[in-house]
């Protein structure tokens, strides 16, 4: 199958994330990015502000690994699914879709708490508390972590709703020390999709 181009020469492309399978970007390739992209199984796209080709992370780091690559079928637009290195928006968000037209009626996901977390990070709030334990450090965060971790423990002797309350809290915490080192749910979710095949 060859992809349609449009009369500009380009396809457009749907990044979604192959693990966690959030929609991450928009982007559009030409016949040379999408050839590059099949070679060397990484995101190639063509930038057309700048009307030249640019390897996603080539600067930033935030590569794209590329699982799979498939046409619709009208073969006018591009599948990426992919494995993010970092983030995928320039604005330092995860996903390029994070301003809301309409409330997300979806259930709740991790992916969700990561994006609320990561959003404090980069939009400080005054009175958030995860700003708070972003202030104080890796050293506060680690000992929340370490806390929750024995709250769960001692929760499981006791009651369900209590465990679930503290299962809770320390997955919230364990969030809050991702986005601070700089990880995200896509690479746990990799990890535990290694473990789950093995």
């Amino acid at each position: 199958m060859k992809p349609n181009y449009n009369k500009e020469g380009l396809i457009p492309v749907i990044t979604q994330d192959a693990t966690t399978l959030e929609v991450l970007m928009l982007a559009y390739m030409n016949k040379e990015a999408y050839q590059l992209t099949l070679e060397t199984k990484k995101a190639t796209y063509y930038s057309r502000s700048r009307k030249s080709l640019w390897v996603k992370g080539e600067t930033s780091g935030n590569i794209q690994e590329v699982v799979s690559m498939e046409l619709d079928c009208d073969q006018d637009t591009v599948l990426l699914k992919i494995n993010q290195k970092g983030v995928a928006c320039h604005t330092g968000n995860v996903s390029c879709f994070h301003q809301q037209e309409i409330p997300n009626e979806a259930p709740f996901l991790w992916t969700d708490l990561y994006q609320t977390v990561l959003d404090r990070k980069l939009h400080p709030k005054e009175g958030s508390y995860t700003n708070y334990l972003f202030d104080k450090g890796i050293d506060k965060i680690l000992k929340k972590v370490a806390e929750e971790t024995g709250e769960v423990i001692i929760a499981s002797k006791n009651n369900n709703e209590e465990l679930i309350y503290e299962a809770s809290d320390l997955i919230y915490h364990l969030t809050v020390l991702l986005v601070s080192q700089g990880l995200t749910v896509s690479d746990i979710m990799q990890e535990l999709k290694k473990r789950h095949q093995s």
